[in-house]
């Protein structure tokens, strides 16, 4: 994220729902125009784009992305990815159209109870099948949240990352490749013991340096080996929209008792409209925006002012009903991650939807 608000994008992160190619081109069939806003003024090229067809290749290093803006007289396939495309009204349509044929055919009754009464199932079963091999290694955090960066280095003293929904360490592994920094530890916790037995046979993971254990950010306990208060920096990807709607408010709570006065929340996940949620087909929709994926997991495409109000504490209530009384984090950061996918070879476009942000306690 860039210091102006504007989001600096790193490489997409894969998902479950992406798996299937197929799908993806039918929807991007769909998808047949741009709307590119003109600019009087137009931009130098970046140093690392070139229109020269000798070297009109498909770029793949995650740190590329985030300046490969899409003007009026580009070649949209010239590239395999283009940064803050904007999607135009004919797949605005589509997508209204699926999101109706979703909602005329949700999951039944039988299955929203096998479904949402032991989560944990489903993400134990699909780390027995994927193990670590699944994610790649998110080495863009630190471009995307300098503060992992700045942590990690050799003179800056004592910190605490907590990494809510770890999974298989394909983000705590590269944090802790990189660290100088010798009074740096790191909790890495997930929903799944599958994920954490993952962890934990990891050949980097060494205890004293990094921690892996279980532990349900919406339950009644704090993370294991932490205390109230004890937490500098709180990361968060992926793991919010897996959490029913019902769940957030107890989520963001014990976020907000394990961090410091002044600690920070690293959050990125789903968007409405990604193209990960348009393509989900009948027998998906739990309720508005949440769906089943293939494999048992659920998943949660956010607006922006919905997740202003979950980390403000503007909505949501207490438990005895009444109202919050004042807001829980300040908003230091929130922006909307689009992001226009090419498949070059088959002239298809795809788009994608991602939100990222910071949240600071009071």
């Amino acid at each position: 994220m860039a210091s102006n608000g504007a989001v600096v994008v790193s490489g997409p992160d894969p998902d479950p729902v992406l798996a299937q190619a197929d799908d993806e081109a039918k929807l991007a069939a769909a998808v047949s125009s741009l709307e590119i806003v003109e600019d009087d003024k137009q931009p130098e090229p970046n140093p690392h784009r070139s229109h020269d067809p000798q070297f009109n290749q498909k770029r793949t290093d995650p740190f590329q992305f985030g300046s490969r803006l899409l003007q009026q007289e580009d070649d949209v396939f010239e590239f395999n990815a283009w940064d803050h495309v904007e999607t135009d009204d004919v797949y605005k349509e589509y997508a209204e159209q699926q999101f109706e044929m979703q909602r005329q055919s949700p999951v039944s009754d039988f299955d929203k109870h096998r479904f949402n009464s032991d989560p944990a199932k489903w993400w134990n079963l699909f780390y027995k099948n994927n193990t670590s091999n699944f994610f790649k290694d998110r080495k863009w955090l630190q471009q995307e949240f300098p503060i992992l960066d700045t942590i990690a280095q050799e003179d800056a003293g004592p910190f605490t990352l907590l990494e809510i929904g770890a999974g298989a360490g394909n983000t705590a592994f590269p944090i802790m490749a990189r660290n100088e920094n010798p009074d740096l530890k790191l909790h890495a916790c997930d929903f799944s013991k599958k994920a954490v037995e993952v962890m934990r046979a990891h050949k980097s993971h060494h205890v004293g340096v990094m921690q892996a254990d279980v532990w349900d950010v919406a339950g009644d306990d704090l993370s294991p080996g932490l205390e109230e208060g004890s937490v500098d920096v709180a990361l968060m990807v992926f793991i919010f929209s897996a959490l029913s709607p019902l769940q957030w408010k107890k989520a963001v709570d014990n976020v907000y008792r394990l961090l410091k006065p002044g600690g920070q929340v690293c959050f990125r996940d789903y968007g409405r409209g990604d193209l990960a949620q348009v393509r989900f087909k009948k027998g998906r929709y739990l309720e508005d925006n949440f769906y089943i994926r293939g494999d048992g997991t659920r998943v949660y495409f956010f607006e922006k002012d919905e997740l202003v109000d979950i980390w403000s504490g503007k909505s949501g209530e207490s438990t005895d009903g009444e109202a919050q009384a004042s807001p829980r984090f300040e908003i230091a950061e929130l922006g909307v991650d689009r992001r226009m996918l090419v498949n070059r070879a088959k002239k298809l476009k795809m788009y994608r939807c991602w939100m990222q942000g910071r949240f600071i306690k009071k």
